[in-house]
């Protein structure tokens, strides 16, 4: 009798021990959602760094050499086409235009004798030739010391802003000596560099005669409020980086671009047909990009993509996956390969109208 109670409470161990175990597998087993990749037409946005020119940007330098008697302006002001800017000490050059102007005076006045003296026979007409001769050396070096005069102004070739002066009052002044710069910004030139397949592309898509819209994002990472388009594509490849350089025209009504900035350009880009999964559902090993896909027993599978254009929270799929795959969308640091789950499967049209979640 004792062992038959023996054997039957063993076996009541044994069950409720199989239960409890079965009971803590189950448990073990935790739910996470999951999604398909999905397939559309989408743009993407390809970001360039870019430097920002102004339309009209040139080096004010002296014409002449002497001592900067006066300047009008004001760095950073605001200057009109034909505004005085700098004045060179003119002396020298006001007095060599006096003698010049003394010696064509001269020369007229003897021209016009002889002239006369010409009409009467008193003289040969080789000695007009010769009068008339000296009397336009005279107004021809009257006319360049004008010009040497007016080369000690400085005066603005288009409206623009000046900027930093590198002389001062008194300076000496050297011939070519930089004195300053001046830009016009009504219209700024943006250049980017784009890598030959890129370039390729661009050219096999855009149609003749049309052209590239771009927006620039300024260095607060704020769009630029008026949009820009390509206007050029420089001649040569840079040999070194493989690159081609284009620019584009923006707009700057507003005067808040200046000559020397930096930004981004972006370009929208179409995809065409683009298998689509959300950033969070992948992770990344030595470079590469892998998502977790359950298998017919729902069971963690690690596969490798490869990534194509990078959108806002979404990855282009070059290969990997298709559209019958589910994968797991969130939870990625709390499963491992061969684990089982539960999956919660959402549509993926639901996951793409709520990507401002953030993986797990």
């Amino acid at each position: 009798m004792k062992a038959i109670l023996k054997i039957a409470g063993l076996c009541i161990l044994m069950y409720s021990t199989s239960c409890e175990s079965h009971k803590e597998n189950h448990e073990s087993v935790s739910t996470f959602p999951v999604t398909n990749p999905i397939r559309k037409d989408t743009l993407t946005t390809k970001v360039y760094v870019c430097q920002i020119h102004s339309a009209q940007h040139i080096e004010l330098r002296a014409m002449e050499t002497g001592y900067m008697e006066k300047i009008y302006v004001d760095e950073g002001q605001f200057i009109k086409k034909g505004q005085l800017m700098f004045q060179i000490m003119p002396r020298l050059y006001q007095a060599e235009l006096e003698r010049a102007e003394a010696e064509a005076n001269f020369a007229e006045i003897e021209y016009q004798n002889t002239k006369r003296l010409a009409e009467t026979n008193v003289v040969a007409p080789n000695e007009l030739a010769l009068a008339k001769a000296k009397l336009d050396k005279a107004k021809a070096e009257l006319s360049l010391a004008q010009v040497h005069l007016d080369f000690t102004q400085v005066r603005a070739p288009f409206d623009g802003i000046m900027d930093h002066f590198h002389v001062r009052l008194g300076s000496l002044v050297e011939e070519g000596e930089l004195l300053s710069t001046l830009s016009d910004n009504h219209e700024m030139w943006v250049y980017f560099n784009v890598p030959e397949a890129e370039y390729l592309e661009y050219q096999s898509n855009v149609k003749k005669d049309s052209v590239i819209n771009v927006t620039l994002q300024m260095a607060n990472l704020k769009p630029f409020e008026y949009p820009g388009k390509v206007t050029t594509i420089e001649a040569d490849f840079n040999s070194e980086t493989g690159n081609i350089a284009f620019r584009a025209t923006f707009p700057n009504p507003k005067g808040l671009l200046r000559h020397g900035e930096t930004g981004n350009i972006l370009v929208e880009k179409p995809l065409k047909n683009a298998l689509l999964i959300p950033q969070k559902a992948t992770f990344e090993i030595l470079d590469q990009r892998y998502v977790f896909v359950l298998d017919k027993e729902n069971v963690i599978r690690t596969r490798h993509i490869k990534v194509g254009a990078e959108l806002t929270h979404l990855y282009e799929v070059k290969s990997g996956l298709k559209e019958s795959d589910v994968i797991l969308l969130e939870g990625l640091r709390k499963v491992k390969e061969g684990e089982k789950i539960i999956p919660d499967f959402q549509k993926p049209e639901y996951v793409l109208e709520h990507l401002e979640l953030h993986a797990e």
